[in-house]
């Protein structure tokens, strides 16, 4: 595992996972879509929210069992308690300070949100 830090634009918001990012997941929802949005799932054990707690704004629609955190500051999407996983986090990996996408190549599932009651099994 490696640990990486993330945070949002402003900095208000920090972050630290322990990780392997093989793989992450394009959903193509309207929200993950209009936000730009790569995920990769991370057990609560290892994510810390480092600081900014203050300054994390939450956002929740539909059924309201995702909750989609961003920054009140700067806008940016940090992380997701998702609906298809509760329990875990998802970090937007392109929050990641230290981690190179286009170096890493990792594998990337692409996720049809928009018929997502039909697809979430594909998650597992």
């Amino acid at each position: 595992m490696t640990r990486y830090t993330g945070s949002c634009h402003c900095g208000a918001i920090r972050f630290e996972i322990d990780t392997v990012i093989d793989r992450i997941t394009e959903c193509n929802c309207s929200v993950c879509t209009k936000k730009g949005i790569l995920h990769h799932r991370v057990a609560p054990e290892n994510f810390r929210l480092v600081s900014g707690a203050d300054a994390l704004g939450t956002y929740q629609f539909g059924s309201e069992v995702a909750r989609h955190h961003f920054c009140k500051v700067c806008g940016i999407h940090t992380f997701t308690r998702p609906r298809a996983a509760p329990a875990l986090y998802t970090v937007n990996v392109r929050c990641l300070d230290d981690y190179d996408l286009q170096q890493a190549q990792p594998e990337v599932l692409r996720f049809d949100g928009r018929h997502w009651e039909a697809e979430v099994g594909k998650l597992a």
